[in-house]
């Protein structure tokens, strides 16, 4: 079962609070470390300095020289004891006896606790030790007399209670912090990771990354030219489309991170940005390339902050649309029949002047007889009114380029449901019939046969030329846009065939022989009235 992701506003919730508790953890475990040590350092100064002044104490050392009475060590010690706040002051002599203690009933008797002997032996020490009064820490100092002879010995001792409870009252503050740092660093990572989600308009990042790829993806695929720029005219985006026609036009500088400006002077986005209007379908001049620009602002919160410019070459533009549509093909076929019809005026005209009317008149006859037989076997057989007069007119196409094209049918073929279907029927047999005139334009036997045949809602066209054959190798690639053998800017006719059957749900064979010549059968279905 596959895991739900986090949204972005639980993953930086998470990693914030997480990177913030194992800061303040680590930062809590090397204070409190810190801290403890700190307070145990205190404690034994403190011992310290309580025991050197002690022993530093002119009643301390002259009771010791035997110049006062000791009761006055006992007074001295725990008045001492009292004021600084330790467990114990206690005074001995250089036989460890004890001089003072909290209780009376201990004085006179040995003191207990390690260190004793080496600060006899005249060397300050301090230690963890067990004594009457329970484990302290204590600091045992040396007693010398003016003449510097050590006279005794002062051991002050600090609870170790008193020591761990000041060392728990300084973690507990480090805790309350820490735990005050938790609190606070939670609402921030909330805060924040709301802010950031509230700026990328609640898309998480799967879904921004996603939206990307197929903004790259459709960009690239468009055959139109985008460029962008920013707020400052600066370039930003531009498809692979925008840079084949900037090359085309000379501009190979790669435009990214350029002024607009600078690249591309008469481009008036600049200008678009200031009176955020859009401009559609205006020319654009670019070293002799003529391209249909649409000029477009780019608002964000009412605020223009930049500008996408789409681009195409006209010329292109132009020719795609002829080519689709079967304009070039309509017309070439009127263009024809009317000069062969004006060639044939003037044959008439010519006579008339010259008086040649009987010949005149049998000329007329059998133009009329085999315009009609013509005219009445296609009109017969193509129901299609559209169709039928495309044909025509390629056959009087074919007779101006000096080749013999017959058009038959077995049977009738109706008129199609559907009036795209003739559009598309006239790309195919268009490109078709112009393809064979072109084969046979070179050979001494220039004829092309076109048959028609319809039957359980199929119909069959046969196009065969005697032309020059097509080679192997390019039979595999004919269909290609683009590809042709016969110079540039070609191969767009039998691209449009292929697609045009694409649209019909047709089919087509070729076969074809060297300096024989080639035959294209098409299938098709055909929803007829």
């Amino acid at each position: 079962m596959k895991r739900n992701k986090w949204s972005l506003q639980a993953t930086i919730t998470v990693l914030v609070c997480g990177v913030v508790v194992l800061s303040l953890l680590v930062t809590d475990l090397l204070i409190t470390r810190t801290i403890a040590t700190s307070i145990e350092k205190d404690q034994e100064e403190k011992a310290t300095n309580v025991a050197r002044i002690v022993a530093h104490s002119q009643l301390v050392t002259e009771a010791l020289g035997k110049q006062k009475q000791e009761v006055s060590i006992q007074e001295f010690a725990e008045e001492t004891r009292s004021l600084t706040d330790v467990q114990f002051v206690v005074v001995m002599d250089m036989n460890g006896t004890r001089k003072s203690h909290p209780n009376p009933k201990k004085i006179g008797k040995q003191f207990i606790g390690e260190g004793k002997e080496i600060a006899l032996n005249g060397t300050e020490h301090v230690a963890v030790s067990k004594g009457t009064l329970g484990t302290s820490l204590r600091s045992l100092t040396p007693i010398f007399d003016r003449t510097g002879k050590q006279i005794g010995v002062v051991a002050v001792g600090i609870s170790l209670n008193d020591v761990e409870k000041a060392v728990s009252q300084g973690r507990k503050n480090i805790y309350v912090g820490t735990l005050l740092g938790i609190v606070a660093g939670i609402f921030g990572a909330v805060f924040m990771a709301r802010y950031i989600k509230k700026i990328l308009f609640g898309l998480e990042p799967s879904t921004i990354a996603k939206l990307l790829q197929e903004r790259d993806a459709i960009l690239q695929s468009v055959r139109e030219g985008i460029i962008a720029v920013d707020q400052d005219s600066r370039i930003t985006l531009v498809n692979k489309a925008a840079l084949r026609l900037f090359q085309k036009a000379g501009l190979t500088q790669e435009p990214r991170g350029m002024k607009m400006e600078e690249y591309l002077s008469n481009s008036k986005l600049g200008q678009i940005m200031e009176t955020g209007k859009t401009e559609p379908n205006e020319e654009l001049v670019l070293n002799g390339i003529t391209l249909v620009v649409n000029r477009v602002p780019v608002f964000l919160n009412d605020k223009i902050v930049g500008a996408v410019s789409t681009f195409r070459d006209k010329t292109e533009i132009q020719q795609l649309a002829e080519q689709l549509t079967g304009v070039r093909l309509y017309a070439e076929a009127l263009r024809a029949q009317s000069h062969e019809f004006m060639n044939k005026l003037h044959v008439i005209l010519g006579m008339s002047h010259m008086g040649y009317y009987d010949q005149m008149t049998n000329y007329i006859k059998e133009l009329v007889s085999h315009r009609n037989n013509e005219i009445g076997a296609i009109t017969r057989d193509i129901k299609d009114p559209v169709l039928a007069g495309f044909l025509i007119g390629k056959l009087s196409y074919a007779r101006e380029a000096g080749a013999k094209l017959h058009i038959s049918s077995d049977r009738q073929v109706p008129e199609p449901l559907h009036s795209h279907i003739s559009h598309e029927l006239i790309t195919i047999l268009g490109n078709l019939i112009d393809n064979a005139l072109e084969s046979v334009s070179t050979c001494s036997r220039r004829q092309i046969e076109v048959h028609f045949d319809y039957g359980d809602d199929i119909l069959t066209i046969d196009v065969k030329d005697t032309g020059v054959g097509i080679e192997k190798e390019t039979l595999n690639h004919m269909f290609e846009r683009g590809f042709s053998t016969k110079g540039e800017d070609r191969g767009l006719g039998l691209f449009l065939v292929n697609q045009s059957l694409e649209k019909l749900g047709g089919e087509i064979e070729i076969s074809s022989k060297l300096s024989q010549g080639t035959r294209f059968v098409v299938y098709i279905p055909y929803d007829c009235r």
